[in-house]
This record gives structure tokens, sequence and C-alpha cells, in this order.
């Protein structure tokens, strides 16, 4: 079995000046809802196919492409809606953050 060291993923404390020297880090925000989508992809995907994509609106084109629209809660999500396509085999045309509204 091997050994872990622990001590090196905190903060080095002295003696000398036991308060560290920078402010906290504000916390980040893990959905923002203005963060909304539009992935456009090759070929027709039925609209029953939006609960796979986690809700998002599935459209088929008369161009021969499908639009799938909608928030996604953050950076993993759109990574993993990527993923997806790409396990499919669904060749990916665009995508683009639409803005949100504002509040």
């Amino acid at each position: 079995m091997t050994t872990h060291q622990v001590s090196s993923y905190g903060p080095s404390v002295t003696t000398e000046n036991p308060t560290p020297n920078t402010a906290p880090e504000p916390p980040v925000a893990d959905h923002d809802p203005g963060s909304q989508y539009e992935i456009r992809v090759a070929g027709h995907l039925a609209p029953r196919w939006s609960a796979w994509f986690d809700g998002l609106t599935v459209a088929a084109g008369h161009d021969g492409t499908t639009v799938i629209r909608g928030p996604v809660a953050d950076q993993a999500a759109l990574h993993g809606l990527i993923q997806k396509l790409r396990d499919m085999g669904i060749t990916l045309i665009a995508l683009t953050q639409i803005p949100g509204e504002p509040t």
C-alpha cells in the first residue's frame, strides 16, 4: 500500500503570520439562467429526443438540419451534450450562445 501526502493540498501556515494575505474568493455560480445555446446538427431528429437532451427544444429545419435549443446549466453540461452528439455519430454544424434576456 502506498502512502499519500495530504499536507501539500492546503495552504502553508506559519506561526509568524497566522492570517492569509489574500481575501477569500467569491463563490462561483453553478447556474447562469442567461446561458442559452443553439446547437445545429446535420440530419433530422424527432422532437421526442428532447428528453434525451436534458429537456432542450429539438426542432427539425427545412434545410435538413436539426436545431437543439435552450438553457444549459454550465460548461460541463454543454460538453456533456456535445459528447452525446459525438457518441451518436451526429455531425455538429454550429454551436451558438444566445444572449440571455436582461434582468
